[in-house]
């Protein structure tokens, strides 16, 4: 998936392009102000300062704008749109969960403050109460980021945000609150429970992780990497994919670790063969339960039942109807044949997907975060993507690694472009391609979709470091050009290309063991995945990385073509800008954007699509003898990225071929230990790079939010209510979304269910 732009864009295989390139995985976003290039006086130790967990308040935050699109639609078309955009609003609240201990209960805290009284008086309230206008500001900027990222954890990079107003200001806004006046016991009570989760930065608790790495809710605080594999052991054992699970762990009599795997549903009670009681493995415990997110996941179905009054074909109401029995049930299987009934639902006038999708949260790559999209087809768009799936199959043999290690046949999938209208979870990406599900990819088919109105949203009034003027000027002309480009190869040709080599239940091969070679030895294969295993299951942590490089890195390559450019418009000496623009806009948001996700003192990446990237920028600057350089201009201060546009078609052709000939050779084979070290070699930050990251942080830009609408039933009919473009827009919006307590009290319930299971992170409060 496409999560961010290059300024951020890239999700699902998710492009999520929001702080970032032209980038959500996932699995884009964007402001107010101008900025200009940060240039400060002296080098600071960017993991030492407090400003980089701080959302400033001069936050841009842009609207997400699809009303000529929703005006096209018919009465049933917006009545359809509405209760899909309710269903997955409701199930977006589940990635409070998802994120932290804490992120419920905050999310419960403003929204009774935000919800109590109008926003003016609440500032009127507060000034009295001794605060300044910065710190309301600041307020609601903190507000603003909590709302949009569903949580306090950024949905691009995973690290921790708090407020920019010391912890004293922040409560007495609390305490000036109506809703503190109303019930101040409870508010009290939430702000206690809250106020050191809120602002604290200790080491551990300034990212997302397992174990002593960081915070995660996938699993108890109490789980190391050693659990998680041995869970990852056992599941295998059970063919159990973990998308819609969590992970607890606690103690039996005897002492052995209990470890409970918790599946989302509605229902609570035991049914086997879904659940299964308590059994032995490996000297510990495992048991399945599940009715985890139970009366969240109960108010998505109940909208999804709404929704199939309104649906226009038997395809779009199958797909609704194992949704919900998925939903309720707590059955993966059910999700899988509503994914089924999806792909078929060619061309819809709305598109929907919903469920526990991308994988990038979780810390060893397999439990699906919540997400909801609704969206109406772009047509003039959705025609070039059209024209691309068109000529896939032979696109798709112009790839280096050739038909060996191909699909037998390509599935032609739906690829259009879409303005989005509802995305819940934690960021809006550009681009997606799902489902997830191997076995569906690889013999039935997937969709992909552009998100079309995310784009230009997500480069608003973005600054580029780093370029030469010219180079700047370029992007700025052609970067929406050549990120439309970059979504459509990287989700059709990229995450629709490629076959993994398996060995069947029955002993028997997808592919001929006789004949077929591995390119990187010339000799037969020598491993591939068995029944049960998965790409998941079997790259865990290093998956979503290695498979967001090769979609990347297919994009670059492609790009070259001429008849592809042609597709979308290109020709001539446009057509190669935008080729030029595609290749350098992904590679300096390598240099420039992604060593943000680094984090030195684990030497760990905090961000899938940031890790590919800088591997395909690191692998130019040292293979390609001079085709990309980075030079330091300014001791300390400042980055010089320059590319060879002349080089592009041969020297980076030739580069980009052979490490794809490598990545798919790697992933069809199930190659993990050979992913492992070709991954090192090119993210490893040694020097230079291990002191430009403070400069790249010097010049950090806060990732743009987006203000999305909501869609309101009145009578017979849907309106559509757009908020403005500012942190107090986007409060309203969440106001408005849910304009009562109920869910309040289920989220601050549910929170403290678990919260036994995250006492080691309390303690370190």
């Amino acid at each position: 998936m496409l999560l961010n732009l290059t300024i951020n864009l890239s999700k699902s295989r998710l492009i999520k392009y929001a702080d970032s390139f032209i980038s959500k995985y996932k699995k884009l976003s964007t402001g107010v102000s101008k900025f200009n290039s940060v240039q400060p006086a002296k080098s600071i130790n960017a993991m030492e300062d407090k400003s980089i967990y701080l959302l400033p308040n001069n936050q841009r935050f842009v609207e997400l704008d699809s009303s000529q699109a929703f005006e096209n639609l018919t009465n049933q078309e917006k009545l359809y749109a509405h209760y899909l955009s309710k269903a997955a609003w409701n199930g977006g609240l589940i990635v409070l969960l998802q994120t932290s201990p804490e992120s419920p209960k905050i999310f419960s805290l403003l929204h009774r403050i935000f919800l109590a009284e109008p926003l003016d008086d609440l500032k009127k309230s507060a000034i009295g109460a001794g605060v300044s206008e910065d710190d309301f500001q600041a307020f609601l900027v903190y507000a603003g980021g909590l709302f949009a990222n569903s949580g306090n954890y950024k949905g691009f990079g995973d690290t921790k945000f708090i407020p920019n107003l010391s912890k004293e200001t922040f409560e007495s806004i609390v305490r000036a609150s109506k809703a503190y006046a109303n019930d101040n016991i409870h508010i009290t009570k939430l702000w206690e429970n809250t106020k050191d989760a809120i602002f604290s930065i200790a080491p551990r608790l300034t990212s997302l992780g397992l174990s002593d790495k960081g915070v995660t809710t996938y699993f108890s605080s109490n789980c190391t990497e050693e659990d998680s594999n041995l869970v990852n052991d056992w599941m295998k054992t059970k063919r159990i994919e973990a998308y819609i699970c969590r992970t607890f762990k606690t103690f039996a009599d005897d002492g052995l670790p209990i470890y409970t795997i918790h599946l989302a549903s509605v229902e609570k009670s035991a049914k086997p063969p879904l659940t299964m009681e308590k059994e032995k493995y490996k000297n510990a415990y495992f048991q399945v339960t599940r009715g985890d997110y139970s009366p969240l996941l109960s108010l998505v179905n109940e909208n999804l039942k709404k929704a199939i009054e309104y649906a226009s074909n038997d395809n779009e109401r199958n797909m609704l109807k194992h949704y919900i029995n998925s939903f309720q049930e707590g059955d993966l299987n059910e999700h899988k044949e509503g994914s089924r009934y999806w792909i078929k639902d060619k061309g819809p006038i709305i598109e929907t997907y919903q469920g526990f999708i991308e994988t990038y949260r979780d810390p060893s790559g397999q439990r699906g975060e919540f997400e909801g999209f609704v969206a109406m087809v772009n047509k003039e768009m959705s025609q070039k993507f059209g024209q691309l799936v068109a000529g896939a199959e032979s696109f798709i043999r112009l790839l280096p690694w050739g038909r060996q290690l191909e699909k037998d046949s390509f599935l032609r999938p739906d690829f259009t472009s879409l303005d989005v209208l509802t995305f819940s979870g934690s960021g809006i990406p550009a681009g997606i391609n799902i489902p997830n599900y191997d076995e569906i990819r690889q013999n039935e088919g997937f969709k992909n979709v552009s998100l079309g109105n995310v784009i230009p949203a997500a480069y608003k009034e973005s600054v580029i470091p780093f370029l030469s003027d010219d180079d700047k000027k370029l992007l700025e002309k052609y970067r929406v050009a050549a990120f439309e480009v970059q979504v459509g190869l990287h989700e059709l040709l990229g995450h629709g290309s490629g076959k993994l080599l398996r060995q069947n239940a029955d002993g028997t091969f997808n592919f001929d063991k006789e004949t077929v070679k591995n390119p990187l030895t010339g000799k037969e294969i020598e491993s591939w995945y068995t029944e049960g295993e998965t790409y998941d299951s079997k790259f865990t942590t290093l998956g979503s990385a290695f498979e967001e490089c090769r979609a990347e890195a297919v994009g670059l390559y492609l790009s070259l073509e001429p008849q592809i450019l042609k597709i979308f418009g290109y020709e001539g000496e446009e057509a190669q800008n935008v080729m030029y623009v595609n290749w350098l806009s992904l590679l300096w948001n390598g240099a420039a954007k992604a060593t943000e996700m680094y984090q030195p003192a684990n030497k760990i990446w905090l961000q899938a699509h940031a890790r590919a990237r800088f591997v395909l920028m690191r692998l130019l600057e040292l293979e390609g003898n001079g085709l990309l350089t980075v030079t330091e201009v300014e001791p300390g201060k400042n980055l010089l990225l320059t590319l060879d546009k002349s080089r592009l078609a041969t020297d980076g052709k030739r580069i980009i071929g052979e490490f794809l000939v490598k990545l798919q050779t790697i992933k069809a084979t199930g190659d993990v230990a050979a992913g492992e070290k070709l991954f090192d070699t090119y993210s490893r930050l040694e020097q230079p790079w291990s002191s430009w990251r403070d400069i790249v942080m010097m010049h950090k830009q806060p990732r743009n939010i987006f203000v999305q609408p909501n869609t309101v039933h009145e009578g017979d009919s849907v309106q559509l209510k757009r908020y403005p473009a500012s942190a107090e827009g986007m409060v309203a919006s969440w106001v408005e979304r849910f304009p009562g307590a109920a869910v309040h009290d289920e989220l601050e319930r549910l929170a403290d269910l678990e919260r036994a299971h995250f006492a080691d992170l309390q303690r370190l409060l």
